[in-house]
C-alpha cells in the first residue's frame, strides 16, 4: 500500500546530522531490544573513520534505513570474536583502512518501509564497495531471531541447517542466504542482551570474486582475451618453408587485431605429406613427423616477433620409436609448452598406427589458465572436467574433419563443453582437399567461439562463427570476468553444484 506513495528511493551517505532520524529509525526496528540504538559519538566516529562505509536509504526523503560499516584485518577476528571485540568496545579502533575484508556492524529497515526490497540495495552497495576497494569480501554476524523458539530442541548448527532446508523460517537468516551470504559457523555469545538469538549468532560471509591479491610485480593478467582463429585450407606446398611462409601470413593478420592467441587445426602440415605419397600411410606419416621440430622452432620465433601466444594446432610426432598426435604452446614470451591426444579414432590407430597420449594438464599463460584438447578428445567429458578444475578459462579445441557428421560431432561436444564447464571452448579446422595425400582427401569445418548460457552471454551459446568451408581467420573478444561472474552468480552452477558427496573424476599418474 505504501509502494503506490513512492516517487524517490535513494541512497546517499550518512551524515551526523541524520543522528536524531538514526535513533528513532533502530529504535523502531529492534523495538525487542532495550537500547538497541548507537550513541551519537559512536556515529561519529564511523563517519569520520570511513565515511564510504556509512550509507543511508530514504525513500520520498524519509529515513528509510541503514547499513554501517568498517574494514577489518580478518586473520585477527575470523576464528572467533563478539560483537564487542570486533568492534573494539564500540570505539570502532578495529577499523583498518589496509585491512582485507569488509566487516558489518548494522543494518536495518523501519518496520513501514520493509517489503520494499530496501534491504537488498544496501547489501549490494556493500558488494559494489568491496569489490572497489579490492577486499576479499564481506563478513558479519548474524542475529538468529527465531532460534529462542527451538534453543531447547536443536543445536544453532541444527538451526541453520533448517533453516537453509526451508523447514524452519528466520526473517533475518532467510533474507541474508537469499542475498549470496553463506553462513561460516555458529558464534556463541555473539551480541550481548539479544535473547531472541540466545545471544548466538551465524558468522556469515561472501566472497569478492574479483580480488585480485596485492602485488609489487607488474601484472599482465589481461580480463578481456582476443581469440584468433586460423581456418586453414588444405593445399599443396613446394616444402616446409612454403608451408611456413602461409603460416605467418596467418600469424601476422590476427596479430595486427592484437590477437592474444593464435590457433591453428590439427594435422595443419599434412600437405607436406605429398612429397611421400610413393609410401604406406605409416611410413609417409612418420616422414611427416621429421618436420615438427623444425615447425616447433619456428613458431617459437614468431611468437615472440609477433608478440602471440601460438597454438600449434597438432603434428605427428615419434617418441621412443612410438608415434603420437602432439601440439605445442608458443608463448609470446618464449616458453614453450607440450600437449598430447589422449584419444586416437579407430582410422588413425588402423591406418597410421598412431598412440594415444598418457598427459593432460591445464597451461598458465598472461591471459589466464588455458587448456587444449585435440579432435577426438573432446568427445570424452571427463577430460574437459578435469581441466576445469584446474581453473582452464579457456579450452582450445585444434580439430580435423573430412564430413559433416564427423565435424558435428566435434561442434556439438565443444558447446557441451562449454556449458558444462563454464568456460569459453575455441575450434578450429581446416578445409579444402588434398587429391594427392593418402586418408587426407576432404576436409570439412567451421571454425567457432563457443560460450555458456546464460545472460551475460549470446543466447545460443555462440560467441562467433566462421562462414563453413571457407579459408578465413576469425577475431574474438571473450570476457573472463564474465565467467567469475556465472560462477557464482549464474541461473544454473554446473562447477559449484555438482554431487562430490556422490561422485568424483580423478586423474591417475
Amino acid at each position: 500500500m505504501y509502494m503506490k506513495q513512492i516517487e524517490n528511493i535513494e541512497l546517499v551517505f550518512l551524515k551526523i546530522e541524520d543522528y536524531e532520524e538514526l535513533k528513532e529509525a533502530m529504535i523502531e526496528a529492534y523495538s525487542n531490544m532495550q537500547n538497541a540504538y548507537w550513541k551519537k559519538n559512536h556515529i561519529q566516529s564511523l563517519v569520520d573513520k570511513f565515511p564510504d562505509g556509512q550509507v543511508v536509504v530514504k525513500v520520498n526523503g524519509q529515513f528509510a534505513g541503514c547499513a554501517l560499516s568498517i574494514i577489518v584485518d580478518y586473520q585477527k577476528f575470523e576464528n572467533h570474536h563478539t560483537y564487542r571485540e570486533i568492534t573494539g568496545d564500540y570505539t570502532f579502533s578495529t577499523h583498518d583502512s589496509e585491512g582485507d575484508r569488509l566487516y558489518g556492524i548494522d543494518i536495518f529497515i523501519r518496520p513501514k518501509f520493509r517489503g520494499l526490497r530496501l534491504g537488498r540495495r544496501l547489501y549490494d552497495y556493500r558488494k559494489e564497495l568491496c569489490e572497489r576497494l579490492n577486499l576479499k569480501g564481506i563478513a558479519f554476524g548474524g542475529r538468529i531471531p527465531n532460534y529462542h523458539k527451538f534453543a531447547e530442541e536443536i543445536s544453532p548448527k541444527q538451526y541453520i541447517e533448517k533453516v537453509r532446508r526451508k523447514e524452519i523460517h528466520d526473517p533475518v537468516l532467510d533474507f541474508q542466504l537469499s542475498n549470496d551470504f553463506h553462513p561460516s559457523k555458529a558464534i556463541k555469545d555473539y551480541l550481548e542482551g539479544d535473547e531472541e538469538s540466545n545471544e548466538f549468532a551465524v558468522l556469515l560471509e561472501w566472497d569478492n570474486i574479483f580480488y585480485e591479491k596485492p602485488s609489487k610485480e607488474v601484472s599482465q593478467t589481461k580480463k578481456v582475451v582476443r581469440l584468433g582463429l586460423i581456418q586453414w585450407q588444405m593445399r599443396s606446398y613446394k616444402n616446409l618453408d612454403d608451408l611456413m611462409q602461409q603460416a605467418e601470413y596467418f600469424l601476422d593478420a590476427v596479430s595486427g587485431y592484437r590477437s592474444d592467441f593464435a590457433l591453428f587445426p590439427e594435422f595443419f602440415d599434412a600437405p607436406l605429406m605429398a612429397e611421400y605419397n610413393h609410401l604406406s600411410e605409416p611410413d609417409a606419416i612418420r616422414e611427416l613427423a621429421r618436420h615438427t621440430s623444425n615447425i616447433v622452432k619456428k613458431f617459437t620465433e614468431l611468437a615472440i616477433a609477433y608478440n602471440i601466444n601460438i597454438i600449434t594446432g597438432s603434428m605427428p610426432e615419434i617418441v621412443d620409436n612410438k608415434l603420437y598426435n602432439v601440439g605445442y604452446l608458443c608463448k609470446r614470451d618464449g616458453s614453450v609448452d607440450r600437449f598430447e591426444k589422449l584419444h586416437v579414432t579407430p582410422d588413425e590407430a588402423k591406418v597410421w598406427g598412431l598412440q594415444g597420449g598418457k598427459d593432460i594438464r591445464a597451461f598458465d599463460t598472461d591471459c589466464g589458465k588455458i587448456g587444449v584438447l585435440i579432435c577426438y578428445d573432446i568427445e570424452f567429458p571427463e577430460l574437459s572436467r578435469l581441466l576445469a578444475d584446474e581453473g582452464v578459462n579457456i579450452l582450445f579445441v585444434p580439430f580435423l574433419t573430412d564430413t559433416q557428421n564427423g565435424y558435428s560431432r566435434v561442434r556439438n561436444c565443444a558447446q557441451a563443453r562449454a556449458i558444462e564447464n563454464e568456460c569459453y571452448v575455441a575450434i578450429a579446422g581446416s578445409v579444402g582437399n588434398l587429391p594427392k595425400v593418402h586418408n587426407m582427401d576432404i576436409q570439412y569445418a567451421q571454425s567457432m567461439v563457443f560460450t555458456p548460457c546464460d545472460f551475460s552471454f549470446p543466447l545460443n551459446g555462440i560467441k562467433a562463427e566462421a562462414t563453413p568451408n571457407t579459408e578465413m581467420i576469425l577475431i574474438a573478444d571473450v570476457d573472463l570476468d564474465l565467467l567469475r561472474e556465472l560462477n557464482q552468480f549464474g541461473s544454473v552452477r554446473n562447477l559449484r553444484d555438482r554431487r562430490n558427496d556422490v561422485y568424483e573424476i580423478l586423474k591417475k599418474n
